[in-house]
């Protein structure tokens, strides 16, 4: 039985045919500066003294944010509102992919919030965007006892998909966590930057509950880590991957199959669904500090990336390993796989530098620091930003940096999968500590969610690929590029030109994503959770 019929189909299983100094590390926000005013504006922002003539740079990042804004619009039913999944060069509206999730609709919505924002779009034009896109989702079929949505949709009819479009296989309907996380986070960004929409915003999120994916262990049976996990997601009605669910239900009424498997490390994008629990109230602050920072340094879990360093510390109630690998000189909490976007996606809506200057404060420069060296000095690419994206050889694949993921076999920064492998002290003996690269794949999106802390870098990156490379067209940056042998994936994905937005509107708008989430409720309820925290995150090891 192939995967997809075992299985409710991914979005990688259908896509197929200046460094961060000592200094500014020091001089990271406290917990008691302001959201927005924290930050001095990048320099190809500001317009005075000796970087006046850079104002020019403000205006080319604007000018991709609107191309960007074009190939969302070409993805986009204008009857539904739905964004398809991704689309070809061609931007033509018969070539889009058929299909859509919780994830594409959410970054939808809050780019459309960041196209008016910059100007490239008028605020009647927004609001009547997102009003559209609200009534159908509003309508659309989805679990109603916990209000979530599943995972994929006909953009042009806004049904639920139950075969896929190309083969024709079952698909199993499942509400997943990290999606509607995304959904849910977009509907807050609404609901606090465009009043006309906000009721329709209000009236989806409010019906959300978060406490369907929380796992609080109290059930002898399915154990996890003290502090409770969210899962992976549940298939409401039958169950979609046997022998990786099991019936239950932590909202009562009729059981569903929620996953087995749980999300457990928190540099990950799947945090933001932490937070929404957290905010709303259905999931208790300390879920958050149960999940790994790094997994244990001793011999017996030796199979992971390289051996942490770090101690033991407290926080409501739980005892949290904060442990970080040793990489070029830096201590650095890693994610999984080592992406940008595990690293960054949720500060897209939360400034956690800010909120959380011992944790995130630290650690956010340092992982783009170190993609950045990883391109530029250990690969040799010349170019950087790995992050999950399309494979330039056709379909899609998780890219990251080795060294910056507990995942011991992935994701790698080039086509040739070269894995980085530097031993577990005494427990492991190394076998690859310094790799030769070979075509790196690097990303634009990455880039982009890293101008929010190296704006310049990032910049200078982002136009050297759009220099020397085919790699930009009428709808922006196309979504990946295999720096040596030049090959392009000349299509553009709708959580990644969502990304672009995010990132873009942040930069040049004055946080306007991170503001219109960031209510005051918001932030009282999630600012003392992640700030009181400290990571072994530092810029010399």
């Amino acid at each position: 039985m192939s995967e997809k019929k075992l299985y409710t189909p991914s979005r990688r299983s259908m896509l197929v045919g200046g460094a961060a100094s000592v200094a500014a590390f020091a001089l990271a926000p406290t917990a008691s500066a302001s959201t927005t005013g924290a930050r001095q504006a990048p320099a190809f922002l500001r317009s005075t003294g000796s970087n006046a003539v850079r104002s020019l740079e403000s205006a080319t990042v604007r000018t991709w944010a609107a191309d960007t804004w074009r190939s969302l619009v070409a993805m986009t039913d204008p009857r539904t509102g739905l964004p398809a999944d991704n689309i070809p060069a061609s931007l033509a509206d018969g070539d889009r992919s058929g299909y859509t999730s919780p994830t594409n609709i959410g970054g939808y919505l809050w780019s459309t919030v960041v196209a008016r924002e910059l100007g490239i779009i008028t605020r009647g034009e927004a609001s009547a965007r997102l009003i559209r896109t609200l009534k159908t989702v509003e309508r659309m079929e989805h679990h109603t006892p916990s209000g979530m949505y599943y995972n994929w949709y006909d953009e042009a009819t806004a049904r639920a998909l139950h075969t896929w479009p190309d083969s024709g296989d079952k698909v199993v309907p499942f509400c997943s966590s990290v999606d509607n996380g995304w959904l849910g986070a977009a509907l807050l960004v609404v609901a606090g930057s465009d009043r006309a929409a906000a009721p329709w915003a209000r009236r989806i999120f409010d019906r959300m509950r978060w406490d369907s994916f929380y796992n609080d262990n109290s059930d002898p049976a399915h154990q996890v880590r003290p502090g409770g996990l969210i899962h992976g997601g549940f298939y409401p009605y039958e169950d979609g991957r046997p022998g990786g669910t099991y019936q239950g239900t932590h909202i009562g009424g009729d059981p569903v199959w929620l996953t087995t498997h749980h999300y457990d490390t928190t540099v990950s994008e799947t945090r933001i669904t932490s937070y929404l629990g957290i905010i709303t109230g259905q999931v208790p602050a300390k879920q958050y500090f149960a999940m790994w920072r790094t997994f244990p340094a001793t011999c017996d879990w030796s199979w992971h990336e390289m051996q942490p360093v770090g101690e033991n510390r407290t926080y409501y109630g739980l005892d949290v390993y904060e442990g970080a690998y040793t990489h070029r000189g830096m201590h650095i909490v890693p994610g999984w796989g080592g992406s940008m976007f595990e690293e960054l996606m949720p500060d897209v809506f939360v400034d956690e530098a800010a909120w959380a200057p011992r944790s995130w404060g630290r650690n956010h420069p340092l992982h783009v620091r170190a993609q950045r060296e990883h391109g530029l000095i250990d690969a040799g690419y010349g170019y950087w930003g790995f992050s999950p994206s399309s494979n330039p050889k056709g379909g899609y694949r998780e890219y990251g940096v080795d060294a910056l993921g507990l995942n011991p076999t992935g994701y790698m920064s080039d086509q040739e999968s070269t894995n980085y492998d530097p031993g577990f002290g005494d427990c492991r003996a190394a076998t690859n500590p310094s790799p030769t690269y070979g075509d790196g794949v690097v990303t634009p999106h990455a880039a982009f969610l890293a101008m929010m802390h190296e704006p310049d870098e990032a910049f200078t990156n982002l136009a050297n690929l759009k220099a020397d490379f085919h790699s930009y067209d009428r709808g922006g940056f196309f979504d990946a590029v295999a720096v040596r042998s030049g090959t392009v994936a000349r299509r553009y994905l709708s959580l990644d030109q969502a990304m672009v937005m995010g990132a873009a509107g942040n930069v040049l708008g004055n946080d306007v994503l991170r503001r219109a989430f960031s209510t005051t409720a918001v932030e009282r309820a999630l600012r003392p959770v992640i700030g009181v925290e400290e990571f072994g995150a530092s810029p010399i090891a």
